[in-house]
């Protein structure tokens, strides 16, 4: 365990699943980026050798789960309950006078995958093209030139614009992220702007779609409908691209 917790790589990767437990081996290799996907996979199973992670499979993905009772034994083996309120005062003052300005807490966020048949290029053109998205996004046609800087938005068929933003990164057919304002409802027009990642992977004939929607301070009327909202319209594009037709949901 000491020689498995000694590498610094390998705190950072524990760091990263207190604040956010049950990654899977792709979300934790952003906090690694100098690193190789081979060399986080390797951290990550002495990681797991040590017992300070658990894994769990599920369908395709291997989720990675904190498990801090190795250190707690060690604790509870040097640390008698009498010294324990005052070592835990010391290290609290250490922390506070060497680390004044303290990592801000994990924000909300929303993350979702799904496996699509169908081409990078395909998942590319059913998130940019007006005519695919009015098939499943709520009847949203999106309108942009997809260019860095440039903005786009989503019309209903009446003309109302429903969410609208600017285009922050765009590597076709590979990544596009964009901010992210709702204005399909009074009670969300008045939320700050969020945003929006999507990450396209092929995975030989298929494709991996993951999208993560953050860049929310609280728990706020925009979070809460995406959160109802964003696993249809990931369904429906998956239907789309996979059937020719929109998924018929109410």
């Amino acid at each position: 365990m000491f020689r498995a917790l000694a590498d610094p790589n390998r705190r950072i990767l524990l760091d990263q699943l207190v604040e956010h437990d049950g990654q899977t081996s792709g979300e934790l290799e952003a906090s690694l980026p100098a690193l190789s996907r081979f060399a986080v996979m390797n951290h990550l199973r002495v990681l797991e050798h040590a017992q300070l992670l658990t894994t769990r499979k599920a369908g395709r993905f291997k989720y990675h789960y904190l498990n801090p009772v190795p250190i707690q034994l060690v604790a509870d083996r040097w640390i008698s309950k009498y010294a324990a309120p005052f070592t835990k005062a010391i290290s609290h003052l250490k922390t506070t006078l060497e680390e004044p300005a303290m990592p801000e807490p994990a924000k909300p966020r929303h993350v979702y995958t799904a496996i699509i048949q169908a081409s990078p290029g395909d998942i590319w053109k059913g998130l940019t093209a007006g005519e695919m998205t009015c098939q499943y996004y709520f009847g949203g046609t999106v309108a942009s030139t997809w260019k860095p800087g440039d903005p786009f938005s989503y019309t209903y068929p009446d003309g109302a614009v429903a969410l609208e933003g600017e285009v922050i990164e765009a590597d076709p057919p590979r990544r596009l992220v964009t901010t992210y304002r709702a204005r399909w409802a009074p009670d969300v027009a008045g939320d700050p702007p969020s945003r929006v990642t999507y990450e396209i992977e092929p995975m030989g004939a298929a494709t991996r779609l993951t999208v993560t929607h953050d860049g929310f301070d609280t728990e706020n009327a925009t979070y809460r409908q995406i959160g109802e909202g964003l696993p249809i319209v990931i369904s429906g594009l998956k239907t789309l691209l996979e059937t020719g037709k929109p998924l018929p949901v109410a």
